[in-house]
């Protein structure tokens, strides 16, 4: 099923069985960042490889910018798993996933070098322009499973993507460590206004008012994306004013492409 790249970007081929058909209507209109969280890119690909294993991605991408494709992009690969965003929970269906290999936050979370940084730039430009992927869905595996995942995590460069035209970035507004911040359990507007901005653009949460255990994996993982200066799930000022920049600019981030 993988008889040849999709990008002219590969340089190696291998093949996972654990692919399917995407569903009838589907087509590729998301791309979704992950980390292999492993020791080594030789063991990712191998275990993405494994039938028992029952997970898959379309694109590996090694430390030294090394890029294997694993699926074909018009098949369904099986890399977000139980996972939402805008209303539609078969993510595999609707994207295409790279993993980029990274140890990952359990085994010291290293920085993710240049080289590997400038593949995954090259690698997604090509994607994005070929199925013309809008903006705002460049995602984050955390973005469509905050309660499960939290990679490609903090480190990873949303911004130089952004610079290039791939996926969507605000600068963050700074950390105020003297102002307002609410914890588990809290109730209120803010929260409300949080939860209502975050549904609105594309996280799976309801609008209660009250800071929840969902509630705060779900801030977590914006923070993870748009505000990597501190991760802890809280709702601050810095939180709520960067939330409430990236709803201002997406609404014409896409239409600017």
């Amino acid at each position: 099923m993988l008889a040849s790249a999709d990008s002219p970007h590969v340089d190696a081929l291998h093949p996972s069985p654990n692919i399917e058909p995407r569903k009838p209507g589907y087509r590729p209109d998301m791309l979704l960042l992950h980390y292999t969280g492993m020791h080594s890119c030789e063991k990712a690909i191998d275990w993405l490889a494994r039938p028992e294993s029952k997970v898959s991605c379309h694109y590996v991408v090694a430390e030294d910018g090394t890029i294997t494709q694993m699926v074909a992009e018009d098949m369904r690969a099986w890399h977000a798993g139980q996972s939402y965003w805008k209303g539609e929970t078969d993510i595999n269906s609707s994207s295409i996933g790279i993993e980029i290999h990274n140890p990952g936050h359990a085994q010291g979370y290293p920085d993710f070098p240049d080289a590997q940084m400038h593949a995954v730039t090259r690698l997604s430009a090509d994607i994005v322009a070929r199925h013309r992927i809008s903006k705002t869905r460049v995602l984050a595996h955390s973005d469509v499973a905050p309660n499960r995942k939290i990679d490609p995590g903090e480190k990873f460069d949303w911004k130089r993507l952004s610079e290039t035209g791939i996926g969507y970035w605000i600068a963050p507004e700074p950390i105020d460590k003297c102002g307002w911040s609410l914890g588990p359990d809290s109730r209120s507007e803010k929260v409300a206004e949080a939860q209502h901005l975050l549904r609105t653009y594309g996280y799976g949460i309801d609008v209660t008012g009250t800071l929840d255990a969902a509630t705060g994996f779900v801030l977590r993982a914006f923070q993870l994306h748009w505000r990597p200066g501190l991760i802890d799930g809280r709702l601050d000022s810095s939180t709520l004013a960067t939330l409430r920049m990236l709803i201002v600019g997406a609404q014409t981030a896409d239409t600017m492409a």
